[in-house]
């Protein structure tokens, strides 16, 4: 029974709908990738940095997918942009938009957040509503840890004013409330994803 208890939480969502095997494994990373792609052209125009639909993508796939299935879908994400496929905000891609522009922080954070959103979840957060939005808000936190310190090496080379007060104006204030919304989302989202999944999978043994 204590064993169980222990390695239970471990399973996420992906588990639970198919990444039994290396194939599926590879289809749910190469598939978080390309949702978050699709995502990052949701945008509303704003300078230095607009605000995409890409954060809430990342930190979805990082919870459905565990640690290392998040990680490996966030690498693969950034590798794609790296090699020139334009899965960056505005279809943007290649080696330029990772050394350069206002946003290049906050797309390796992603890379963490996929990690530690995972990793919250395969701590059973998920499952209820206020784990569920601690996991986006600790997966926001990480993402702008990275993203900020970028910004303002940006906002100095390009000769703007770069301190704690102008780079928080420029990178964090005007998304609080849309990060606040995510969260919400994911709080009300992931805990009824997973009641559904249950009973299901109820409902599957119980027929056989």
């Amino acid at each position: 029974m204590s064993s169980l208890a222990v390695t239970s939480p471990r399973i996420v969502l992906a588990d639970r709908l198919g990444a039994h095997n290396v194939l599926t494994n590879v289809a749910f990373i190469l598939g978080g990738a390309i949702l978050t792609a699709a995502v990052a052209q949701v945008k509303i125009p704003m300078w230095p940095v607009p605000i995409t639909g890409a954060t809430f993508a990342v930190l979805l796939v990082g919870t459905s997918l565990g640690m290392w299935r998040g990680l490996a879908s966030m690498l693969t994400y950034v590798a794609m942009g790296a090699v020139g496929l334009p899965v960056f905000a505005d279809f943007q891609g290649g080696l330029d938009s990772l050394t350069s522009g206002p946003t290049v922080g906050y797309i390796f954070g992603f890379i963490l957040a996929g990690a530690l959103t995972g990793w919250m979840a395969q701590r059973g957060l998920d499952r209820s509503v206020w784990g569920a939005i601690s996991i986006f808000l600790a997966g926001e936190v990480v993402i702008y840890a990275v993203g900020l310190p970028w910004l303002a090496m940006f906002l100095k080379n390009a000769g703007y004013e770069h301190d704690l007060s102008a780079t928080l104006s420029a990178g964090l204030y005007p998304f609080i409330i849309g990060d606040i919304i995510k969260a919400g989302l994911a709080g009300a989202l992931l805990p009824a994803t997973w009641k559904l999944v249950n009973r299901r999978q109820r409902e599957s043994e119980s027929r056989a």
